[in-house]
Order: C-alpha cells, then structure tokens, then sequence
C-alpha cells in the first residue's frame, strides 16, 4: 500500500487531525492542572487545622503566608474566628468547580472539533480514492472506521491523554507532600505503583490483540447489516429472510464473543487494580495508625497522608487504564490510518483540460486485466468518430464494461499495456475531472441517492434549474412519469430510488447524465429494463437533440444498436466484429446469430400476444 506522502505516519496524522482542537486541548490540560492543585491545597488546609489551630503544633506553612498570616493576629486569631477556615475550603471548594467546568467545557469543544475534522478528512480522502480501492473494501467496514474507530481516537485523545498533565502534577505534588511528613509511610505508598505499571504492560499486548479482532469482526456485522438494509427487496423477493438472519447471528454472536473473552480480561485487569489498591490503603492506615500513636506522625498529618493516598491511586490507576486504553486506540488508529494512507487518484503533472467537441475516441493496443486475475481484454484496437454512434455487443464477461470502465478512467491502464487517446491527448494525461465532467455515463446499475427526483436528476449540474432538468428527463422519456406522481418531480425516491421501478430509474438515472450535455455519452447496459417503445423513443430524442455528441452504447437487445453508425462485437476480450447492422447480418458471426435469435424470440412473443 502506498502513502499518500513519502513521510506520512501515524503520528503525523494524529497532528493534522488536532490541527483546529489544540488550543482546546492546551485550556483543558492548564484548567486540569489548576483542579489538581486546589485538590492538593484542601487536604493541608485540614491537617493545619488539626494540628496548629485545633492542636498546639507549630503552624508549618510556606514562608510567605506564615508572615501574612503573622502579620494579622497568628494562630490565635484563627482560634477566634474559626469561620475564616471553612471560608478558605468553601473559596477552594469554588476554585475547583470554576476550574473544573473549564476543562470539560474546553476538553468537550476540543473533542467535539476534533471528531469533525477527522470525519471530514475521512469523507474528503475517501471521495478522491480509485474507484478499485472501493471494488476491494466492503461498505459496512468503512463505515466503521469512520464512526466506532473515530469514537475511540477521539475519546482517548479528549478523555486520557488531556488528563497526563494532571496526572503527573497529581503524582508528583502528591509524593512530595507524603515524603515531607513521613518517608516510610511514603514509600509503602509508593510500592503499589510499579506493580500496577507492570501488570498494565502485561496485560497490553493481550488486550491490544483481541480489540483488534473485535473491531474486525465489527466492522463485518455492519457489512452484513448495511448489505441486507440496501438489498432488503432481493432477500425479501427469494424468501431468504431466514438465511440472512442466520447468517447476521452468526456473525453477531461470534462479535458477541470476542466482546465477552475481552470483558473477562478487562474484569480481572481491573479486578486485579482493586485488589493491589485495596492491599495498599489498607497497608497506609494500619501503618499510619501505629505511627501516629508513638507519635512520629501528628493527627492531622494522618489524616493529610490518607487524602493524599487516595489521590496517588487514582492517578496511578488511570495510568494503567490507560496503558490498556492505548491498545484500543493504537487498533482504531492503525484502521483509520490504512484509509488515510491509501493513495488519492491524482492527475499526472501538468495534466490538461483539452475540449472534447469534435474529439475522436482512439483505443489503441488495449490490454487489461483486474488485480489478481488474468488478463480481461487483449490488444483493442479501435477509433471511434466524434459525433458518431457505436454500439457494443457481447456475453457477460466478455469485457464491454470494463472497456466503458477504462474509458472514463475509473481504472487506471497499466504502463504497457496501451492508451487510449480523446482528440489525440491520452487520457492519462487529462485532468480527472475534466475527463469525467466531458463524458456522461449511465451504468449498469443506476444508482439513485435518498433525494427527491429533481435533486437526483440535477446532481451532475450545480444549480441546474427545472428547465433543464425538465428538457433532460423528456428526451429520457421521463418526463411524464415523474408528472404521474403526486408530488411531481419533487416526490422522494428512497433508498437507491427504492420507490422506482428498474424502467424508472434506469430513465432517471440517463436523464441525470443528460442534463450536463457531456461531448461523450456513454449507456452501459442502461436501457435493459426499458420495453422495446420506450427504448426506440429515448434513441429517436438522443440523434435530434444531441446529434452533436459521441454516443456509445452496451446492449445485449439488438433493436437498441441496430440504428449506431458502428457496432463492435466483443468476444473473450477481442473484437470479432466490426460494421453496420446490415454488415454484421450478412457477416453470419455472432451478431447474425444473436440477431435471429432475437428476432425469433420477438415473433413468438408477437404470436402468442396475438
């Protein structure tokens, strides 16, 4: 797989995706480090209180405010107005919530910007890569690196690596209060922490293996859902409701699982946190007990120590949950990073905008073959006249749409293997979207978007108005139909046009292409689902009104090529045949054989109907 850049990693993408969010993400760590400090501030507002304002210690405070306190009346004014102490807590109390609110509205925003440029990245990159990228990725699995594996970047990013700052401060001001008041009681403390850092190590890799085979085996319960969702009608017509849904709990509960395996490792993950941290408190206030009684600690130091404890556990737990977390991200990084470093198709330097009006289509020594297969189309040789109307005919598989594929480039020709030239420039040397903005095409398959019918035959224009849209549909013999409906041309189709019949959206989707009055038009199979009448009328509207234009069209029907300037006969990859109707008729090759079959086919069907 080649990168989309010489030097483009992980790290750099992560870099480009925090590109708006940064600034977010630097509040949030400042507004976390200022909640940690009003947490350190309250646990030693408690142990002076204990100690020198309750008890007869020596107030131990920094120097600054040991002399401002001086200055003011001392202990003993404390001892008077004891309501300035619990102000002081209440005013931290404050501080900590002001700050805290700080950082979850920053850390949201940051989140939230960083889960729309990642998304709009993912949407922009993915519409610019080859259409043979598309052939070998299922839909479904895309689909999910786009929402599940953005999710979990993004609450890794917002939810863990925003909180190491705080953690660290956490730690490290936690250990140097705890070392000022007891070095003992200090360093049973501090023996859980390596203990818990190399369990979370043990445990990485193993978590980091079975996330990555959950969010494959996710990413394949979606293909499956998103496959019957937009086939529902194929299930439903064959009876096979009950086979797809044998097959979507298969695969569910093989998902369910990996997912029930994973939960058992976290459970004793952190199962086992529990248990070292519950051993540690408990180790911290049997020791602490016993030294507060002889008296090398104060009370208040005691109670200090215990607050501080428990802050030390959190920080060190959440470095272990995010070791393991780092495993979960470090998979969804690695999916979202195999789109993103896929290759763009991109246009070769200096590629041109040449005008396709008047230009002939020349393919010359074309051969082609699909990766992984052997060779599909062997040494085409063709020219086609610009205004002209060629028709193409053969068996499935003989390679007539892999010829139109080709054609419009939406698969590149390999080096050797020919060109093909418009108006002599090859198209590898023509700008992509100039190439494919000249040529309108109608696949096999039309594909009509959730829209309604003016949006979909209007989408290969910007603002294209209902006139022409109106002037499109009526040369595609459209135009009447979409009056039948209640809501006209604003009625709304469905899912891939779920609402039209196949001669429906077949018209739709070849008025579509007709409304841009592309040089080049091209009908892969496009009028099969049309009757006899309508396909002869959409013919009879095209030579009138875009006489103009190079027409190809793929058909199996006969009647559909007969009246083109040119038919060419494709056989195993090879044309066989070359001429007119009358030509090819007389020639008695396949298109002869082809012809009275059809013809005979057409009179039985005339008799019966009679």
């Amino acid at each position: 797989m080649k990168n989309k850049k010489k030097n483009y990693t992980k790290t750099g993408m992560v870099l480009s995706f925090l590109k708006n969010s940064k600034r977010w993400f630097v509040f949030s760590t400042v507004s976390a480090l200022l909640v940690s400090v009003c947490e350190l501030l309250s646990p030693q507002i408690i142990r002076f209180t204990v100690d020198s304002v309750i008890g007869n210690e020596p107030p131990d405070l920094p120097q600054g405010i040991l002399s401002i306190l001086e200055a003011e009346g001392g202990v003993a004014l404390l001892r008077e107005k004891l309501w300035i102490i619990p102000i002081a807590v209440v005013l931290t109390a404050i501080f900590n919530v002001l700050f805290k609110y700080c950082f979850s509205v920053c850390n949201t925003r940051g989140a939230e910007t960083l889960v729309k440029r990642m998304r709009d990245t993912l949407f922009a990159h993915i519409e610019r890569l080859p259409f043979s990228w598309h052939m070998k990725n299922q839909t479904g699995d895309i689909i999910q690196r786009c929402t599940s594996d953005v999710e979990t970047v993004k609450r890794f990013l917002s939810e863990q690596l925003t909180q190491v700052f705080r953690i660290v401060c956490l730690l490290t001001m936690s250990l140097v209060f705890m070392f000022s008041m007891n070095t003992t009681l200090s360093l049973i403390a501090l023996c859980a922490i390596p203990v818990i850092f190399a369990y979370s190590m043990l445990f990485h890799k193993r978590i980091s293996g079975s996330f990555a085979e959950c969010d494959e085996n996710e990413g394949k319960l979606s293909a499956i859902a998103q496959e019957n969702l937009t086939g529902v009608r194929v299930v439903r017509a064959f009876g096979r409701e009950k086979y797809e849904r044998d097959r979507f709990e298969e695969q569910n509960n093989k998902y369910c699982s990996l997912w029930t395996r994973l939960s058992m490792i976290f459970s004793v993950f952190w199962g086992t946190a529990d248990l070292i941290s519950a051993v540690q408190v408990m180790l911290i206030i049997i020791f602490g007990a016993s030294l507060t009684i002889s008296g090398d600690i104060t009370a208040g130091e005691y109670i200090t120590f215990i607050s501080y404890n428990s802050m030390l556990i959190w920080p060190v737990r959440m470095l272990g949950r995010m070791i393991s977390n780092i495993s979960k991200a470090n998979v969804s990084l690695d999916r979202i990073y195999y789109i993103m470093s896929s290759e763009e198709e991109k246009d070769r330097e200096n590629a041109q905008c040449p005008d396709f009006r008047g230009a002939d289509i020349v393919f010359e020594n074309v051969s082609f073959g699909y990766d992984g297969c052997p060779e599909l189309l062997h040494d085409i040789n063709v020219s086609i006249k610009a205004g002209s109307t060629v028709g193409i005919l053969g068996s499935t598989g003989s390679g007539k749409s892999t010829l139109i594929h080709l054609l419009d480039r939406l698969y590149d020709l390999p080096e050797g293997c020919g060109k093909i030239t418009i108006g002599g420039v090859d198209i590898a040397d023509i700008k992509g979207e100039h190439l494919r903005r000249n040529i309108g095409i109608v696949l096999q398959e039309p594909y009509l978007f959730s829209r309604s019918i003016s949006d979909n035959i209007g989408i290969a224009l910007e603002n294209a108005s209902m006139e022409k849209i109106r002037e499109a549909s009526a040369v595609a013999a459209f135009e009447e139909t979409a009056d039948s409906f209640a809501d006209g041309f604003d009625t709304f189709v469905g899912e891939r046009g779920v609402t039209l019949s196949g001669g429906q959206k077949q018209r739709a989707a070849i008025a579509r292409m007709l409304t841009a009055k592309a040089p080049i038009m091209i009908f892969d199979d496009s009028m099969s689902a049309l009757d006899t009448e309508t396909d002869a009328k959409i013919r009879t509207a095209l030579r009138d009104k875009l006489s103009d234009s190079t027409v190809i069209i793929v058909s199996h029907r006969i009647t559909t090529l007969m009246q083109a300037d040119r038919i060419l006969v494709l056989e195993n990859g090879r044309i066989t045949e070359s001429g007119t109707h009358a030509d090819l008729v007389d020639n008695g090759g396949l298109y002869s054989k082809v012809y009275a079959l059809q013809s005979k086919l057409e009179s039985d069907e005339k008799g019966v109907t009679e």
